[in-house]
């Protein structure tokens, strides 16, 4: 029998972050009292980021593309239920926000996304550009990627994430999806990591949405200049949360 619910996260190179995480979606998902899924995209990493999927009794996907959107599709493809949630693997859910997703979708939304909170050992101005971004998602009915969720229909409608984009597919898949109806948003619930704040900076970050900015669509539609995004940096441990 299918699954009520899958969840779905991509992963590079996450084995610091990636336990946590699953921990966490297996505990939302026995929360809710139905049958789930995990659903992890191995998406071409080198440590061991499928090995620990595996021995959290996720299925594990591999893929060869460094790109997320591309690995968000594949995990959609191979995942079983009529609702998709898709988990950065550097995110943390709760029962709630979990719950409040299902609950969202069987209300008749056509998918939906959560306002968020940052983990740990976060400069003040890193809160100060959360909120501001969550301000102008909340008016353009748009959510970040860290955690996003669909109705199959809707989302096998609008054809997924779009694959031209290497970064922003979270805005594009936002605004494709609340065209088939309405888009809910969570609003407590979901923890992400502030590693890019950590690891680049202020400035660095700064300066790479002002070269973006200019690019405009084609900057997003390769993966040169979106370092931040690709390089592969990573922390040696998971923040506390």
């Amino acid at each position: 029998m299918s699954p009520a619910v899958s969840f779905v996260v991509p992963a590079h190179n996450e084995e610091a972050e990636l336990g946590p995480t699953l921990a966490a979606i297996n505990a939302a998902g026995r929360a809710l009292g139905e049958s789930f899924e995990i659903v992890v995209v191995d998406d071409a990493s080198t440590d061991r980021t499928a090995e620990i999927a595996a021995a959290l009794g996720a299925t594990v996907v591999p893929i060869q593309r460094r790109q997320i959107s591309a690995a968000r599709n594949a995990g959609a493809r191979a995942a079983r239920a009529p609702a998709l949630l898709f988990v950065d693997a550097d995110t943390r859910v709760s029962p709630h926000a979990v719950a409040s997703a299902l609950r969202a979708l069987r209300l008749g939304a056509a998918g939906g996304g959560a306002r968020m909170a940052f983990d740990d050992g976060v400069p003040w101005w890193a809160w100060l550009i959360l909120a501001v971004s969550q301000v102008v998602f909340a008016c353009v009915r748009a959510s970040g990627g860290c955690f996003l969720f669909a109705r199959r229909d809707a989302f096998e409608a609008i054809g997924g994430f779009d694959e031209r984009y290497f970064a922003s597919e979270e805005l594009h898949f936002s605004r494709a999806i609340a065209a088939r109806g309405p888009f809910a948003i969570v609003y407590r619930g979901v923890r992400t990591s502030a590693r890019k704040f950590r690891l680049y900076g202020g400035l660095r970050l700064l300066g790479v949405l002002f070269r973006l900015a200019r690019g405009g669509q084609e900057a997003l539609r390769r993966r040169e200049g979106l370092e931040v995004w690709y390089d592969g940096r990573r922390e040696s441990s998971p923040a506390v949360v």
